[in-house]
């Protein structure tokens, strides 16, 4: 054993700590300091543990690389300021722990601690360097979180039984630790509490009735319209499953018609709404629309190019009992020879309002979700009815009871209108609404103890509104239900836990968690805006990417400086000629269709002229692939399958479409369904679906950076350090290679030559390169740049693999405990909004080994957490006292992990 050094000698440690140490840390290299720890006294456990137990530990395996001078990484043991800052240096022991369990350090070359040292150490660090109690957990720093845009649409459509579109009314919650609904980047910004504002007042005007009665109405969709098309072509506009209403081509004389069932006598107003829709380029397209009613012309109007204009026309009429018929014929004012884009009318809807006689009218729509009877005539009677509608609003809003000047306040709002002359008592609650809806006990989650908590107590349990808070917004991205509020109400919900998790599993709202946990964990929601270069991508498995590069580098030096329109349209048709298309005057033409938009330079993939990509990532491509990584996930989930299936499994869910991109025969038709793998497929697990290869790659490639990144963050939970600034891009090394055009496996062995490249890489390209046999749209190829692929590696942990099954076999049993330990990392900052710190390593520990000892079935893992002192608890504020934060990954705002 070497000699170990005093501190006596010790350089600078600040220096050291702030700088290298750091950054050394995050790059996967064990920093371990020590010496004498006598300043620390005889009398102190943690020093005597520490020189005892833990320090012949770290000289016996560290001090080879990090002391006597050695200082690889940047970081040598001669180099403390005082033994009090090594012993209480969290960051630093949180990463000892990270990276010796992980097997990172010391390297798969030297000699590593025995799992009884390991143990020892772990202990140590744990309960003597951190002060953890077992038995007591640290539930960690709660930072009130606003509710993301995700859970307002939720809570709005549950509270006032509408939906509202927080896509186009709020901007983009920042993101933070790979999630967004983490409370310390949840900012209120003084625009966003405008927003707030304006959207309650929409919001309460669209949901709360304000009058009493109105007369009946009834609505009849577009897509109930029957379609008389009066020319044999047929229409090239085509309805999905999830239209509502019925186009009729500007271009083509058609009709469509409608039947009106009227049960009563009586006076109507029919309201007809229609809507004009053209690409987003002009198009010389009119025409014109005539509307009857029981044969009779109501309307007739012209039409010319609206890019989404709604139109409503309003008939007053007289109807008895009975059906009554209803058309909208169009005709053509342009020959279609003329067309360049799609432009059509649509017909939406024709509602009708009626009878319009007082002794038919009827509760308006949402009436009995917010008022239980008439306001009664009588101000006292009023008042305590408003007590009672507000009160019973305000509580399921706030997700809390709320107290008697709380609800007096409301009722004054209320009063103050609805005793105005002309005003209704529904139009008083709905104001009063108006302030809950924009009140910060709507917006945020703010928590209280449960009563009885000691103040004196360094932690206590929330009480169970905010459990059942806690527990409804991770499962149901939304408020808790009725059952969750009466558990509260009654004291129940913790003994119930079991149950209730059952049953909110169960329930189609957990489809959220789901979706927006998995979503960003895998980074999946991310395939709707990634591009791929389809035919770069074939073009560079083919062998023919130089010959595509050189013809379009032709191009652009014979038609690449248009200096006018003329010379802009020529270079544009030579263009759409050099791709084997038509195209006259800037209108692209394919099939003799115009669609006007913008040229697309193809390549010729072998199966004739201008012959377009096998495989486009088109909306289907994208809606199916999100669809099987979800579903998989599901089936992980409501069947409480193992995690490890997650990483391994011999089942996926498909429809023809990707089955066609997978391979895989006899799957048909548009329906994702569970399909059993052949048992030599490599598919099988979360790393080999579309959507997680193509969300890895870049536009035009493969990146086993990105791959091999993605497993080390999301999988195993070590990932590196971000890249050094001015890294040149992995392009520039093929420069290197005059003699062929390199893979990417030789383009990153000679990037990965550079020192300040090799120690991220030597983790990375392994991994990575595992995949390369999946083209960047996740599809298999035996070659790129028609070289045979290779996709044996070794870990840096020491395991040897030949391929991607062999690759995914070891993540799912030699590093299992890592998966386990990521994923329930991951899990928990998902579940309470915050980072994972050192003093979570406890929790963290416990729901571990409560997976591993189930066998990984997901019920222990989400148990677990519900269960876990972070979920259950808080600190107290009163006593809470300063504590060090560990230097995790940062906080980002609108940003996506590499």
């Amino acid at each position: 054993m070497k000699r170990l050094p005093t501190l006596s000698s010790s350089l600078c440690y600040d220096r050291v700590i702030a700088g290298s140490v750091a950054r050394w840390f995050l790059g996967g290299v064990i920093t371990v300091a020590f010496g004498s720890l006598d300043s620390l006294g005889a009398e102190n456990s943690t020093a005597t543990h520490f020189n005892k137990d833990i320090k012949p530990i770290l000289a016996q395996y560290c001090s080879d690389c990090h002391a006597d001078g050695e200082k690889k990484g940047g970081v040598s043991f001669d180099e403390f300021k005082s033994d009090t800052e090594l012993v209480a240096n969290h960051d630093l022991w949180s990463k000892v722990v990270k990276n010796t369990r992980a097997r990172l350090m010391p390297p798969g070359n030297k000699a590593r601690p025995t799992p009884e040292e390991q143990k020892r150490l772990e202990a140590w660090i744990k309960y003597e360097a951190f002060g953890l109690d077992p038995k007591n957990p640290d539930p960690g720093r709660v930072t009130v979180r606003r509710l993301n845009r995700n859970e307002y649409r939720n809570t709005i459509r549950d509270l006032m039984g509408i939906k509202f579109n927080t896509d186009v009314e709020f901007p983009p919650d920042d993101t933070g630790y790979g999630f967004d609904n983490i409370g310390d980047v949840l900012t209120l910004s003084p625009m966003l509490l405008e927003k707030y504002l304006t959207a309650a007042k929409a919001i309460v005007t669209e949901a709360v009735p304000v009058v009493p009665k109105v007369a009946p109405e009834k609505i009849l969709l577009g897509n109930r319209f029957s379609r008389i098309t009066t020319n044999s072509a047929p229409d090239a506009r085509s309805l999905t499953n999830k239209d509502t209403f019925l186009a009729l081509s500007y271009y083509q004389p058609a009709a469509a018609t409608g039947v009106f069932p009227v049960e009563l006598d009586g006076s109507y107003r029919l309201t007809l709404e229609l809507m004009a829709k053209g690409a987003f380029a002009f198009d010389p397209g009119r025409c014109k629309v005539v509307f009857k009613i029981d044969d009779q012309e109501e309307l007739t109007k012209e039409f010319g190019w609206y890019d989404g204009k709604t139109f409503r026309f309003d008939f007053d009429k007289k109807w008895p009992k009975g059906d009554h018929h209803l058309s909208v014929e169009l005709q053509p004012l342009i020959p279609a020879e003329k067309r360049i884009n799609s432009l059509d009318i649509r017909i939406i809807s024709v509602t009708a309002h009626g009878p319009l006689e007082q002794q038919h009218w009827v509760r308006p729509k949402n009436y009995e979700r917010f008022f239980t009877r008439d306001a009664p005539q009588n101000p006292s009677q009023r008042r305590i009815y408003a007590s009672e509608v507000l009160e019973k609003f305000a509580k399921k809003a706030f997700r809390r009871p709320v107290d008697d000047a709380e609800v007096k306040r409301l009722v004054k709002l209320a009063e103050d209108v609805y005793t105005q002359p002309g005003k209704t008592f529904e139009a008083g609650i709905a104001h009063a609404m108006v302030a809950v809806v924009a009140s910060p006990h709507f917006l945020f989650r703010l928590e209280e103890n449960e009563k009885g908590s000691s103040v004196k107590a360094a932690f206590a349990s929330v009480n169970e509104y905010a459990l059942a808070s806690r527990l409804s917004y991770f499962l149901w991205s939304t408020m808790p239900d009725e059952t969750l509020m009466q558990l509260a109400g009654r004291g129940a919900l913790r003994k119930n836990l079991p149950a209730q998790v059952k049953r909110m599993l169960s329930d189609p709202r957990s489809e959220q968690l789901i979706r927006n946990f998995t979503g960003q964990w895998l980074e999946t929601r991310d395939v709707d805006s990634i591009t791929i270069n389809a035919g770069a991508v074939f073009a560079r498995d083919n062998g023919t990417e130089k010959q595509m590069r050189d013809q379009q580098a032709a191009f652009r030096n014979q038609f690449g400086r248009p200096n006018t329109q003329t010379n802009q349209l020529a270079s544009t048709n030579a263009l759409a000629q050099l791709n084997g298309l038509t195209q006259t005057n800037g209108v692209v033409r394919t099939n003799g269709v115009g669609r006007g938009n913008s040229p697309r330079p193809q390549f010729n993939f072998g199966r004739g002229r201008g012959a377009a990509p096998p495989v486009q990532l088109d909306r289907d491509l994208r809606d199916a692939m999100q669809s099987e990584t979800e579903l998989f996930v599901a089936s992980v989930v409501r069947e409480d399958r193992s995690v490890t299936e997650l990483i391994e499994s011999d089942y996926t869910f498909l429809n023809e479409k990707l089955a066609k991109v997978y391979g895989i025969t006899n799957v048909t038709g548009s329906e994702m369904r569970r399909v059993t793998l052949p048992a030599d497929s490599p598919r099988g697990g979360i790393l080999t679906h579309g959507s997680v290869l193509v969300v890895t790659s870049n536009p035009d490639r493969t990146s086993p950076v990105k791959r091999g990144l993605f497993v080390l963050d999301n999988i195993l939970g070590t990932p590196p350090p971000p890249p050094p600034a001015n890294i040149p891009a992995l392009e520039a090394a093929e420069e290197a290679f005059k003699d062929h055009e390199p893979t990417l496996r030789e383009t990153l062995q000679l990037h990965r030559e550079k020192p300040l490249c090799a120690s991220c890489h030597n983790r990375l390209d392994p991994i990575g390169l595992a995949f390369e046999n999946f083209n960047a749209l996740g599809m298999w190829r035996e070659k790129e740049r028609n070289q045979s692929i290779e996709s044996q590696g070794r870990l840096v942990s020491g395991e040897s693999f030949d391929s991607i099954r062999e690759l995914k076999h070891i993540l799912a049993t030699k590093h299992r405990l890592d998966f386990y330990r990521c994923l329930t990392e991951k899990m928990l900052t998902y579940a309470v909004g915050r980072g994972i710190e050192y003093y979570d390593i406890e929790a963290v520990d416990q729901i571990v080994q409560r997976l591993d000892q189930e066998n990984g079935r997901f019920s222990a893992l989400l148990l677990g957490v519900v269960n876990s002192a972070p979920f259950q608890k808080q600190r107290n504020q009163a006593n809470e006292t300063s504590r060090p934060q560990s230097g995790g990954r940062e906080v980002t705002q609108n940003q996506t992990q590499p």
